[in-house]
């Protein structure tokens, strides 16, 4: 059996996600958490330097850590879906024979619904982004596609098509999907690509320095609208996505649309708007009984 040190294998781990065609961000969160567990190791348990070293009752306690700093039990299902997958990887090469986060039940995620815009708060950020062509073009494009954060922001001048019209994202997993583009859109689109000019980069969306725009800085730009349109729910770019899934289910798109829209991997992630769809639908009957 194979003999490293914790970071040493933390140090090769992104590469086998990668070979998984794991996202650039699924890769960037396992391995802040797998650093975070390890930090945590060796800080309350000296003797532990290698993988097979670390015990059940190591994993147990270190969730239980999390849960009395009250990180919320999304935060530490995904936490312990990182360690899942650092020790299958190295369980997979050798160093240790079992994985120390088996028989472990993964933290329970609250049921807290998902975030949506009312159609008032989002045309008020809209209003306000109006004056600026790009802004604008972020937020119609996230309320008319319903794509990721990271997808907005890695979107080539080559993955639009007005003669359709519609885009190409290229999602998690490398997987590309088309998507159609609505009249405000293909508007909001070429309004910036007239005022954006020729760039060396092919992205869509660029900075103030010409280069292309960060996912950090597409997410402060719609809590700066979110903030200025003085909604205080905290809405975010993913709220935009919930919002656009929402508003598509209560008009009655099938769930097998909005998968391939959304492109979500299993259906069952998608169901839960056409289920929050119906409840919608439900309630603005009963709103607007004559």
């Amino acid at each position: 059996m194979r003999i490293i040190t914790l970071e040493k294998g933390l140090a090769t781990f992104p590469n086998w996600l990668h070979g998984k065609n794991r996202s650039a961000a699924t890769i960037r969160a396992y391995r802040t958490d797998i650093q975070q567990f390890i930090s945590f190791l060796h800080a309350n348990n000296v003797s532990i330097l290698a993988p097979n070293d670390v015990e059940k009752v190591d994993v147990v306690e270190y969730l239980s850590a999390l849960a009395k700093r009250e990180l919320t039990g999304i935060a530490r299902a995904r936490k312990m879906s990182a360690l899942r997958e650092y020790f299958r990887f190295l369980e997979g090469i050798g160093v240790i024979s079992k994985s120390p986060t088996t028989g472990i039940e993964t933290p329970k995620r609250e049921k807290n619904g998902r975030q949506v815009l009312r159609s008032d708060e989002y045309t008020k950020m809209l209003s306000l982004a109006g004056a600026n062509p790009r802004d604008y073009a972020i937020l119609q494009i996230f309320l008319q596609t319903g794509i990721r954060v990271s997808e907005m922001a890695h979107l080539k001048i080559e993955d639009i098509d007005f003669i359709k019209p519609s885009i190409i994202v290229r999602g998690k997993g490398k997987q590309e999907r088309e998507i159609a583009l609505e009249k405000k859109g293909v508007h909001a689109l070429k309004s910036y690509l007239a005022v954006r000019g020729v760039c060396l980069s092919n992205r869509v969306f660029l900075n103030c320095q010409w280069e292309p725009i960060s996912e950090r800085g597409i997410r402060k730009l719609v809590v700066k609208y979110r903030k200025e349109a003085g909604i205080t729910k905290k809405a975010s770019c993913h709220t935009l996505r919930h919002t656009f899934a929402t508003h598509k289910a209560e008009k009655g798109v099938s769930a097998f649309q909005l998968q391939q829209w959304l492109g979500h991997a299993n259906l069952n992630t998608t169901q839960i708007y056409v289920h929050l769809g119906k409840q919608n639908a439900r309630k603005i009957m009963q709103d607007t009984t004559l």
